[in-house]
């Protein structure tokens, strides 16, 4: 076999060239496709352009491996032999990863409305689940995806095969400085900058639009990357927006609660403080919670919040209790639901507390302060309570019962996330009577599921708000007639009249649009309902992390805790501007009435007016600009520094 210089590197050569020209393809149909998005914002060039920068920069990373050993080993012919085949399956494996990840883009970005980022890696943890949902949602997309990779990836093969024919070893005296030359080159690609750090996704952001700045990236790119930063932000707990002194950011954080700083008493726990309220003996003893977390409910079903007639149940009984008018979710998943809900904490990049190590054991939640108070404490769900952590969060944060899908007998519906909404409260239902029985007061967590792709529900239910059946909008419809079946027996049960409801979205079906956070669609419903709760409306803006000091108050508890919410109970609390925390992405909205301030990461922040469901630019509130960031600092402290928990 001959020897040349160069010749080796054939294969790696062919990898990049293909690597580059199905990327470019595949941005360019994906710009195409949200052409008015990416013109609106004058785009286009700079996501092509800007493309290939960072198509060079993940190729870059993939071949840095294989350009330094292969001249090496490839000096002897048996070890020029042994290395290239094993090249050519390493080349296929990844570009089978990086085909497959670029074809279910359009299916993700459909849902989340970015590109695939951490959520693809987490959701390969539940596989059962996941592929129900999908060959039952987007069966054919699935296929088409399979069968395109399966045909590139063979097209692919073959092509490396030509290119491996032609090869050969290197001479033993040129190895070493062709090893480190092309090392070399392969780190300053990676780099793409002389600057003293490395590009990353913020490089490309040049728009108000999230979608059309994340369009440069390749999805594989934007995995890996995503994947990273979790690691290393949730290693080292380190802000991404900014600095600030723990005492400044404490300081802020005690003024966004309306409390003085007497009432913070533990220089360990430091947002531990007593909260006190107005109904400190209820009439029959101490009072039950319940809260019905519901899947996937944003403001655009709920008439009550201006969005379509599908919810007739909730906009009647809102008449009947205390209605959210401004409630905003913390984030678009329903771990951020949970995390805010059930713990009363911040969103942060990172991952969910209900999914972080640090947060598995002694992290505060409702359900731990009510079980130290005598209260038997559940969590009620349709589905695997394995799903997204939940189980192992609430068994070790005072949650004593777990009820999942394997508890359920007979059930009259079971989906691909588990059994129908019917089951799962007529379960509670029977579960609060029992309990009623025992004189002990109760807090129960009911996660409902059917308003999740596939949307699947019983027949004969409800009169189809639309066609095919197993739809968003149907699938709403059908999750209301649950819950006002729920309702109905509850109100003749003796339980109603002792008991706290709260009805809740975790966040809403689909979080999008072509502003660095769409508020809008963080707006969501909440009601408060039971015996004894008086009908009113709260029309300033409040976020989920408000609901658990306010059912504290609303339950007549008087305690000791570290969230961080208003109990909007309280006379201050209607004599102050509302204020609502949103993570979308890596950016962090600040929301305080109508101003809005936005935290993106290596960027300064940004200030807006939100009107008519619009962010509209305006000059920078540098109070609210500091609150913000204030804000985004404390939950990443307070989880370093274990500063979450009762003491």
């Amino acid at each position: 076999m001959a020897r040349g210089h160069l010749r080796w590197i054939y294969p790696i050569l062919g990898f990049v060239a293909c690597g580059l020209v199905f990327l470019s393809l595949s941005r360019i149909a994906l710009t195409l496709w949200q052409l008015e998005r990416v013109t609106e914002v004058d785009g286009f060039w700079w996501v092509l352009l800007q493309g290939v920068r960072f198509d060079v920069v993940l190729l870059a990373q993939l071949v840095v491996i294989p350009v330094l050993i292969i001249p090496l080993i490839s000096i002897h012919h048996r070890g020029f032999n042994v290395i290239m085949p094993l090249l050519r399956y390493y080349f296929v494996l990844i570009a089978g990863l990086l085909i497959f990840i670029e074809f279910i883009t359009p299916n993700f970005i459909e849902q989340y409305d970015f590109r695939p980022n951490i959520l693809l890696i987490e959701y390969l943890a539940y596989p059962q689940e996941v592929m129900s949902m999908l060959l039952k949602a987007v069966p054919m997309q699935l296929f088409l995806a399979i069968t395109a990779t399966a045909l590139l990836l063979w097209k692919f093969s073959k092509f490396l095969c030509f290119l491996e024919q032609k090869t050969a070893p290197t001479y033993s005296w040129s190895a070493p400085l062709l090893a480190m030359l092309g090392v070399l080159l392969c780190v300053g690609s990676a780099r793409s900058t002389f600057g003293h750090r490395p590009v990353n996704p913020s490089t490309v952001v040049f728009s108000s639009d999230s979608l059309v700045n994340t369009l440069p990236l390749s999805s594989a790119y934007s995995v890996v990357y995503a994947l990273y930063e979790k690691i290393k932000h949730e290693q080292g707990g380190k802000p991404i927006y900014g600095k600030m002194h723990t005492e400044t950011v404490l300081g802020s954080i005690y003024q966004g609660m309306l409390l003085p700083e007497s009432d913070f008493f533990d220089s360990h726990v430091t947002t531990l403080h007593t909260q006190r309220s107005e109904l400190v003996s209820p009439p029959h003893g101490k009072k039950s919670l319940v809260i019905i977390l519901q899947e996937s409910l944003g403001a655009d079903f709920v008439g009550k919040l201006g969005g379509q007639n599908l919810t007739p149940n909730i906009d009647k009984l809102a008449e009947q209790g205390i209605w959210f008018d401004n409630l905003y979710a913390t984030g678009t998943r329903s771990v951020r639901g949970i995390e805010a809900v059930i713990t009363g904490f911040l969103p942060t990049p990172a991952r969910s507390v209900v999914k972080l190590g640090g947060s598995q054991n002694n992290f505060f939640t409702i359900g731990q302060l009510l079980a130290q108070q005598g209260y038997d404490t559940s969590f009620i769900y349709g589905g695997e309570a394995h799903f997204d952590n939940m189980k192992r969060f609430f068994s070790n944060n005072g949650f004593n019962k777990i009820i999942e899908q394997q508890d359920y007998v007979d059930p009259k519906f079971t989906g691909s996330w588990g059994v129908s909404d019917e089951d799962l409260l007529n379960k509670a239902h029977q579960t609060f009577s029992h309990l009623s029985t025992t004189q002990q007061p109760f807090f129960s967590l009911v996660f409902t599921s059917t308003n999740h792709s596939p949307f699947e529900f019983p027949d004969g239910r409800i009169e189809l708000a639309e066609q095919p059946k197993n739809t968003v909008a149907n699938a709403v419809k059908y999750a209301d007639f649950a819950l006002g079946q729920f309702i109905e027996k509850a109100k003749q049960s003796d339980y109603w009249q002792d008991t706290v409801f709260l009805i809740i979205a975790d966040h809403s079906d689909r979080v999008y649009g072509n502003e660095l956070v769409p508020i809008d669609k963080f707006h969501i419903p909440g009601l408060v309902l039971g015996g004894g709760i008086e009908p009113q409306i709260i029309t300033q803006v409040a976020s989920q992390i408000d609901m658990l000091p306010t059912m504290l108050s609303l339950m007549g508890v008087e305690t000791s805790h570290p969230a961080i919410g208003r109990d909007l109970t309280r006379a201050e609390c209607a004599q102050n501007e509302g204020r609502a925390m949103m993570q979308f992405g890596n950016n962090f909205a600040y929301m305080q009435d109508d101003r809005v301030v936005i935290l993106q990461k290596e960027r300064e922040p940004l200030g807006f007016v939100y009107s008519n469901k619009q962010l509209i630019p305006s000059g920078l509130d540098s109070d609210l600009a500091h609150k913000a960031l204030a804000h985004s600092v404390w939950p990443v402290q307070a989880y370093e520094n274990k500063a979450y928990r009762l003491p």
